[in-house]
């Protein structure tokens, strides 16, 4: 699926820039993400670079995000405000239409790191293997 519009560049960095200074100062997610990143300027380039990969295909972006977000105390709570505060921030920064695109994306990627995360864990229920019907001859 492919945005409404080519998203720019300019664009990723101020809606990264602009959510992240919310995350940095909510009461729910700030002091993890405050205690987990030392140097933020090198972190929001780091993630300017992932939204690019993800929204751009420029491959720009080269890590494991999920590995790092392994070694958080992560619940989906913290899931949830960050999805919160992202989504409104994508809606001041972004057309409707792009917003609800990069919302969309976000919301895919927090689904796949949480289930990493309970997986990780050993709170993730058994996956259920689908087969599909045999024909009868």
């Amino acid at each position: 699926m492919q945005p409404p519009h080519q998203i720019t560049r300019e664009e990723i960095n101020n809606l990264v820039d602009r959510s992240y200074a919310k995350v940095r100062l909510d009461p729910e997610i700030g002091p993890i993400f405050n205690a987990a990143i030392d140097d933020w300027p090198a972190h929001l380039s780091l993630l300017k670079d992932f939204w690019s990969t993800v929204l751009l295909t420029e491959r720009s972006y080269k890590g494991d995000p999920l590995s790092k977000h392994l070694e958080l105390s992560l619940d989906p709570a913290h899931f949830a405000r960050w999805l919160t505060l992202f989504a409104e921030t994508a809606r001041e920064v972004m057309s409707p239409e792009d917003a609800e695109f990069i919302i969309g994306k976000s919301h895919r990627i927090a689904e796949n790191f949480k289930a990493a995360i309970a997986y990780n864990r050993g709170d993730a229920p058994p996956l259920s293997i689908f087969r599909a019907p045999v024909p009868k001859p």
